[in-house]
């Protein structure tokens, strides 16, 4: 199993992790978790994480409970939490307000990240949950720090959401975001590209791939309102999130949590995405080579399916190995619109 940075770390640091009953947050299923159980067997681990992926991962270790959710739920108490430090700084206001309920005054919070993660700076979201919060460590390009925790009203998640409005040809869409989630507070510039070029089509299946707030799969709702949405995402917190905005928008659909295509099942006749394969140029071609591929499978006889990219990606010889038909509906603003025909 291999070991990431951030786990190196946290193995220089197990005699700051001494508890009887741990709570670790987003970290990934690697060899700190063996470790930290080798240090303490007798802790009681439990491990939450808001990416389905991670999840699943942790879930297939029965040493310790795993839990997934926008939120953490679970009402027991813990004597020390790790967090892993999040990309949005807004996250992680969140994520430690959510422990109202499980973690007593003055435990001991540990916040690890990467050093290009932000994490120098994030004392300034931390002032209003914990005390005493400083750096422990620095090595393998990450650092670690700690603090204890304050006493905080209540969490209520409804106050986390952020609200906008989004127009697209003539209808008027409300939007909830929590943090972390994509365009949390306003529309980016590819979803509103690919909305604005949308082909002429009158979806009776769809699927929103990615979904984040649920913009795209609730615009096309309001207009085609026989169409059945199924909206899916890695991250509990988008689909929180869209399962909001579909309720604002008086739309019902289901809304999956799924590791790519693990969990997605049936046939549609039509399958849209602003695709998030953003981490470099040869993961974007190789996720989406094997996106392209599985989704083929589940898109019926004449299907389309609709993709914006940044132009700079050279989607479209990949999309030609799969479908039919690769028509490119736009390129504005740094961003190409295709439609793929099965």
């Amino acid at each position: 199993m291999s070991e990431h940075n951030i786990s190196q770390i946290l193995n220089r640091n197990l005699s700051l992790l001494k508890s009887n009953n741990p709570l670790f947050i987003n970290l990934m299923a690697d060899s700190f978790i063996s470790e930290f159980l080798l240090s303490y067997p007798e802790a009681k681990l439990s491990c939450f994480n808001s990416n389905f992926q991670q999840f699943e991962q942790h879930n297939k270790n029965e040493q310790y409970q795993s839990f997934f959710g926008a939120s953490y739920q679970e009402k027991k108490q813990h004597d020390l939490v790790i967090i892993q430090y999040p990309k949005a700084k807004a996250e992680l206001s969140f994520t430690l307000s959510m422990l109202q309920a499980c973690v007593p005054e003055q435990t001991p919070i540990i916040i690890v990240g990467e050093k290009n993660s932000g994490i120098n700076s994030s004392k300034k979201s931390v002032d209003t949950f914990l005390t005493h919060y400083q750096k422990q460590d620095s090595a393998r390009h990450c650092m670690l720090f700690s603090g204890l925790y304050k006493e905080l009203n209540t969490f209520i998640m409804d106050d986390w959401f952020t609200y906008y409005n989004v127009e697209i040809n003539d209808e008027s869409i409300k939007v909830a975001a929590l943090p972390g989630v994509f365009s949390q507070k306003k529309l980016d510039i590819g979803t509103k590209v690919l909305l604005d070029n949308l082909p002429q089509l009158t979806p009776k299946e769809l699927l929103d791939f990615g979904c984040g707030a649920g913009v795209i799969a609730c615009a096309l709702g309001k207009v085609h309102n026989a169409c059945n949405l199924t909206l899916v995402d890695v991250s509990a917190l988008a689909l929180a999130s869209a399962t909001k905005t579909l309720e604002l928008n008086n739309l019902t659909g289901q809304v999956i949590a799924s590791d790519s295509l693990t969990n997605i099942k049936g046939h549609f006749d039509t399958v849209i995405t602003n695709p998030p394969f953003h981490q470099g140029l040869k993961t974007n071609y190789q996720a989406t080579e094997f996106f392209l591929a599985g989704i083929y499978k589940q898109i019926k006889m004449k299907g389309s399916l609709i993709v914006v990219a940044n132009n700079f990606l050279t989607y479209q010889p990949i999309m030609a190995k799969n479908f039919s038909r690769v028509i490119e509906k736009t390129n504005q603003q740094g961003f190409l619109v295709y439609h793929c025909i099965k």
